[in-house]
């Protein structure tokens, strides 16, 4: 499949910049709820279209966590990708860090793209990595080297919304 290909490019990137895990979660530098193309790496490495989820890849694995509304879909859309599904109870959002401390060998390195990470996610990441003793990159973009044709910046000007007269603030 093509999304086994590009796990297998990701690996190596991972090992020429010595980085044990990349996390890719379903997000954009926005938190919207709607993500732009060029922030949909999520789907793009694992093939998983499901709105929320979360990829983690390692040197040796790959798993895509993803609750209750989605396991029917992920299975689907994950055969013959080789990435694991991992099923989290439904609304245990950092199940994955627990997952990742456990995976990933003190001393070795995990690598997201800062731009993506809301500031409370960002501090329970690296608490949970603390405490493994793994250390937390911030400061790559690791899909970029492996998605040659990425979507670039949405270029569309941002415009202030209208205020619905039917709606008290």
């Amino acid at each position: 499949s093509p999304f086994r290909l590009r796990i297998e490019r990701l690996r190596a990137v991972l090992e020429r910049e010595q980085v044990h895990a990349l996390l890719v979660p379903s997000a954009d530098p926005h938190l919207s709820e709607y993500l732009p193309e060029r922030w949909q790496a999520r789907e793009w490495l694992s093939g998983f279209t499901g709105s929320m989820g979360t990829l983690v890849v390692t040197l040796k694995g790959a798993a895509l966590f993803a609750d209750s509304r989605y396991w029917v879909q992920a299975e689907a859309e994950l055969a013959s990708s080789g990435i694991d599904l991992v099923k989290i109870p439904t609304g245990n959002a950092s199940f994955h860090l627990d997952w990742m401390a456990r995976q990933v060998p003190a001393g070795q390195t995990v690598a997201v793209d800062g731009q993506v990470l809301g500031l409370a996610a960002a501090q329970l990441l690296k608490s949970a990595l603390d405490r493994a003793g793994v250390l937390l990159r911030t400061d790559l973009d690791l899909v970029d080297a492996v998605w040659p044709e990425r979507p670039g910046l949405p270029l569309q000007p941002v415009r202030p919304r209208a205020e619905r007269p039917d709606r008290a603030s």
